[in-house]
């Protein structure tokens, strides 16, 4: 009687363990990709940053400044960053794009006289024009 017990409950154990099991649940972590973009980097000659550093800088059309409420954030433009959502960008001019075919893709936007190339499809700042 004592070994049908004990075999009972050796079968209950077992019986038990796989129901526990059958409620496992295994995860995996789920891999992220990272996006690279394969353009070669915009490369301007003096000549061409000239024209349009002249055409975008000393001799744009007055911009209205976007009207802010409070303090505006304090924001660090560099080549490689991306610009913030609200920031307002221009088409390049066309004078620049006869003359430098390479930026009529890009979008510009000037900031303490400086123009800033930026690639609309990813706000990414491309080229820095200073004086």
């Amino acid at each position: 009687m004592e070994r049908i017990t004990l075999v009972a409950l050796s079968a209950a154990l077992v019986l038990a363990a796989g129901a526990a099991q059958a409620q496992t649940v295994i995860t995996t972590p789920v891999q992220t990709q990272t996006v690279v973009t394969t353009q070669a980097p915009l490369v301007l000659s003096p000549t061409q940053r000239q024209v349009i550093y002249r055409n975008v800088v000393r001799e744009r059309v007055v911009q209205q400044a976007p009207a802010t409420v409070g303090v505006a954030p304090t924001v660090e433009y560099r080549v490689g960053a991306r610009v913030p959502a609200g920031v307002t960008l221009y088409d390049v001019p066309q004078p620049v794009i006869a003359e430098v075919p390479a930026v009529s893709r890009y979008r510009y936007m000037v900031v303490n006289n400086r123009a800033w190339l930026v690639d609309p499809a990813t706000s990414e700042i491309v080229y820095e024009v200073a004086d």
